[in-house]
């Protein structure tokens, strides 16, 4: 009876293990907070990285299609319900995180005889204000961080995912041009695919601007955007890189 306690400490351990060692190699997402709005960017084989919650709500992630579905259909639920209960203006991506997501996660986590959620997540909420804007990373085990960066990536293992953050947050411009901003996330993209370093040897502009585009030959960008002004009560515009005037080849 005594060594219960160690071995589910130790099965834990092994779970963790196994979902960022399935997460490796996973396709980097990331989002940016803008004057206007937020940005969010995937890049996967086909509408699985960029998704709309809810009005003024929207997730990006990395990690298994179906376990992102599980948790995307999961925050659709609760928003709804949410808004049938109070109404929709108070939906918040608070509550949909602390009493809704983040449990979920864990308790699935935390059963070792069921397979665990392989997914990383991002998700906004756009408010009246930038200075009220909403940026949470929710992790497989249902930790979560509210984030006041300009720019979050998320990625595996932790240790890209901050290098890419850190150079994003260093060097990306102050625009408002979201086509300069997109090409500036791919450039990172394309850094974490090749598996290269943010601080020695780093490629050159030259580099990063023709090797994101030659990655994307098999690939599609998906792009999510939270408009603060619209005069839609859904928020939420999917975007192509035509439609940002940018080009492949």
């Amino acid at each position: 009876m005594t060594e219960e306690p160690y071995r589910w400490l130790e099965a834990v351990e092994n779970r963790r293990e196994y979902v960022q060692d399935q997460l490796k190699g996973g396709s980097p997402a990331f989002g940016v907070k803008l004057p206007d709005g937020i940005l969010l960017l995937g890049v996967g084989s086909g509408n699985s990285k960029v998704f709309e919650l809810f009005d003024r709500h929207a997730m990006t992630a990395l990690g298994h299609p179906a376990d992102i579905e599980k948790i995307r259909q999961a925050a659709i639920d609760a928003a709804h319900m949410e808004a049938f209960t109070r109404a929709p203006e108070d939906v918040s991506l608070r509550r949909l995180i602390s009493f809704g997501l983040s449990p979920q996660l864990k308790t699935n986590f935390e059963q070792i005889f069921s397979a665990p959620f392989i997914v990383e997540m991002l998700l906004a909420e756009i408010s009246n204000t930038p200075e009220t804007d909403l940026l949470v990373r929710l992790h497989y085990d249902g930790g979560f961080q509210f984030q006041s960066s300009r720019v979050i990536a998320v990625g595996s293992p932790a240790t890209t995912e901050k290098a890419a953050q850190s150079w994003l947050n260093s060097n990306l411009p102050e625009t408002t041009q979201k086509a300069e901003i997109v090409e500036w996330l791919l450039q990172a993209w394309w850094v974490l695919r090749e598996g290269k370093s943010f601080t020695e040897n780093f490629p050159s502009e030259t580099e990063r601007k023709a090797g994101w585009r030659e990655a994307l030959t098999d690939r599609i960008v998906e792009i999510g955007w939270l408009a603060r002004q619209s005069q839609r009560v859904a928020r939420y515009q999917p975007l192509s890189l035509n439609d940002l005037g940018l080009k492949i080849s």
